[in-house]
C-alpha cells in the first residue's frame, strides 16, 4: 500500500538500515525540520532514511476554518478542549502506512524511529505506542496525549519498552507545559522507558534539545 501522504525525503548515503519518520506541527510543512538533519551530526547519519510527511491540508476551526497542514482539527484552546480524536487516528493510520513502506524496503521494525513537534509529537506517541510492530523509539517535542487513556486498551505490546523522548518548553504559550508534562507522568505511571527534558524556550526547539536529541537517536542507532 502506498501512503496518501507527500512526504519530503533525505536519502542515505550509505547502506540504508535506519529510518526516521518526523512529522511537522499545526500549518508547517514536512520542509520545517528538514534542516534539523545536519545540525544532529548523527553517528549512523549516512544510514538513516529521514522521511518528513506533510500533513493533509484541512480546515482547522480555532483559525476561523482557514485551511492548512494539520493532522487533525482543533476545536478549541481550552485544556479540557474537545478533541478531534477521529482525525487524530486517520493520521496514524497514514504514518502507519510509512512504517509498513519502509518494512517492506527491508528495514527491520526496530530500526524505525518516529519523531514529531506540537500536533506531530502527538501523532508519533498515538502512533508508535499503538504500533503492533516493535519500533526504535519515539521522539515527542512540545505535545500532549489526549488519547493516552486509550492506551489502557490499545497498547502495543511490542512497544511497551520502548524508549520515548518528551521535550518542551518552560515558557510554552502555544501548548502549555503542564499538559505536556500531564502526558509524560501518565506514561510514567504505565511504566513505559520515558524521559523528561524541558528548556527555557516558547513554543520552539533550541540547540540544547538539539544536542539531547542527537544523543538520544545516537544510544538507539549505533
Amino acid at each position: 500500500m502506498k501512503s496518501a501522504l507527500s512526504t519530503i525525503e533525505i536519502l542515505p548515503t550509505a547502506t540504508h538500515q535506519y529510518s526516521i519518520i518526523w512529522l511537522h506541527g499545526l500549518g508547517a510543512d514536512g520542509h520545517d525540520f528538514e534542516s534539523i538533519v545536519p545540525q544532529l551530526r548523527l553517528k549512523a547519519q549516512a544510514h538513516i532514511h529521514f522521511i518528513f510527511p506533510n500533513a493533509p491540508i484541512q480546515a482547522v476551526t480555532i483559525n476561523g476554518g482557514m485551511k492548512m497542514r494539520s493532522w487533525y482539527d482543533i476545536f478549541e484552546m481550552s485544556l479540557a478542549r474537545k478533541v478531534d480524536i477521529d482525525g487524530i487516528y486517520q493520521s496514524a493510520a497514514a504514518i502507519e502506512v510509512l512504517i509498513q513502506q519502509e518494512i517492506a524496503k527491508g528495514i527491520d521494525s526496530a530500526n524505525i524511529l518516529l519523531a514529531g513537534f506540537s500536533q506531530g509529537g502527538l501523532i508519533a506517541l498515538h502512533t508508535g505506542l499503538r504500533c503492533p510492530q516493535k519500533l526504535a523509539g519515539i521522539i515527542a517535542l512540545s505535545t500532549y496525549l489526549p488519547t493516552v487513556d486509550s492506551l489502557k486498551t490499545e497498547a502495543a505490546t511490542a512497544n511497551r519498552t520502548i524508549p520515548v523522548f518528551m521535550a518542551h518548553g518552560s515558557m510554552d504559550s502555544v501548548v502549555a507545559m503542564p499538559n505536556g508534562k500531564m502526558a509524560f507522568d501518565a506514561l510514567q505511571a504505565m511504566e513505559y522507558p520515558v524521559k523528561w527534558y524541558q528548556y527555557p524556550m516558547d513554543h520552539s526547539v533550541c540547540m540544547e534539545e538539539v544536542r539531547d536529541i542527537a544523543d538520544f537517536i545516537n544510544a538507539i542507532f549505533k
